[in-house]
C-alpha cells in the first residue's frame, strides 16, 4: 500500500474517531431535561449510591442547539474527513519523481558543477616516472592539464580525490593528444587504436589515460592483480560521475576515462573546451 493511500486511511479512522467521541459527549454531557423510563435512567437506578449524569432524550432542537454551541469540534472533525478525501483523491497522482534517483546518485557531481572554488590539477609527476614501460611514446605524451576541456577537467580532478579516498593514487599517463599523433597511433593497426586523426577525444581535451602508481612506479598493465583492482574502482567512480569507461568497451582499454556524449555535442558553443 502506497504512503498516500496509509496516510488517507488514518486520517479517515481519525474523523470517525472525532465523531464518536462528539456524539459521546452529546449523550453524555448535554444538559438538557431527563425523560424517565429510558435505558440510561434504569441503569442509574440500579446503580443505587453512584449519580449518573441525566441523560436527556434524543430531539432535533437539541441537536441543533449542540453543533451550533460546540461548532469548533465539529469543524475540526470534517476538516479532518476532507483531509482524508482530498489524500485519497490524490495518493494516486502524487509520486516520486524518478528523476530525483538520478539526481541523488550525481550530487556530488551537482555540487562540484556549483562550486566557486574550481580544483587544481596536481604537481607533475617526474619524468623518470614514465620511462621504461614499454608503452610507446608515453614520455613524450602530453599532460598538460590547461589543454583539457575545463568542465571535464573537472570532473578528471574530481575522479582522481575520489580514487585517492579508496587509496589509489593515479597518475595521468595523457591528455591531449594531437591529430598527428592519433595517426601514427592508428597506423600502427586496429589493436593499438580504432580512431583515426580528429575521431577521438584526446584531440578535443575531453579523454584522458590514467595509470595506479604503487610504492613509486607505474602499474600500467591489468595483469597486475592489484593494479586490476584499481583500474575497476576508477570505472566504478568514473561512471558514478557520468564519465566514460574504455573497461566496458569490446577492446578494453582500463586507463582510459573520457566525456559522456558525442565529440560534438560536447565542443558545441558555450563550452569551455580548451582544445578547438
Amino acid at each position: 500500500m502506497s504512503v498516500g493511500i496509509s496516510i488517507g486511511w488514518l486520517l479517515l479512522a481519525l474523523g470517525l474517531v472525532f465523531l464518536a467521541l462528539g456524539w459521546c459527549g452529546f449523550v453524555l454531557f448535554h444538559a438538557a431535561p431527563h425523560s424517565g423510563g429510558s435505558v440510561w435512567g434504569n441503569l442509574r437506578q440500579r446503580m443505587g449510591a453512584w449519580r449518573m449524569p441525566a441523560i436527556p432524550a434524543f430531539r432535533a432542537a437539541d441537536l441543533g442547539v449542540f453543533v451550533r454551541r460546540h461548532r469548533w469540534v465539529w469543524a475540526g472533525c470534517l476538516a479532518a474527513l476532507l483531509a482524508a478525501g482530498m489524500t485519497f483523491a490524490l495518493s494516486d497522482r502524487i509520486q516520486l519523481d524518478p528523476l530525483r534517483a538520478l539526481q541523488w546518485a550525481h550530487a556530488d557531481e551537482i555540487r562540484l558543477r556549483l562550486n566557486e572554488e574550481k580544483l587544481a590539477p596536481p604537481p607533475s609527476w617526474p619524468p623518470a616516472l614514465f620511462a621504461g614501460t614499454g608503452r610507446s611514446g608515453l614520455e613524450s605524451a602530453d599532460r598538460d592539464w590547461r589543454k583539457l576541456d575545463q568542465d571535464f577537467m573537472q570532473l578528471v580532478l574530481y575522479l582522481l580525490m575520489r580514487m585517492e579516498a579508496r587509496g589509489y593514487q593515479m597518475a595521468l599517463l595523457e591528455g591531449y593528444r594531437s591529430p598527428e599523433q592519433q595517426a601514427r597511433l592508428a597506423a600502427l593497426g586496429a589493436q593499438v587504436t580504432q580512431a583515426r586523426a580528429w575521431e577521438s577525444k584526446h584531440q578535443f581535451g575531453l579523454a584522458v589515460d590514467l595509470a595506479p602508481v604503487k610504492n613509486g612506479a607505474l602499474m600500467i598493465s591489468e595483469r597486475d592483480p592489484w593494479a586490476f583492482e584499481a583500474y575497476q574502482a576508477l570505472g566504478e567512480e568514473a561512471q558514478a560521475i557520468g564519465l566514460n569507461w574504455g573497461g566496458r568497451w569490446s577492446m578494453k582499454d582500463y586507463g582510459h576515462v573520457e566525456a559522456a556524449g558525442t565529440i560534438a555535442a560536447n565542443i558545441s558553443p558555450g563550452r569551455s573546451t580548451a582544445i578547438r
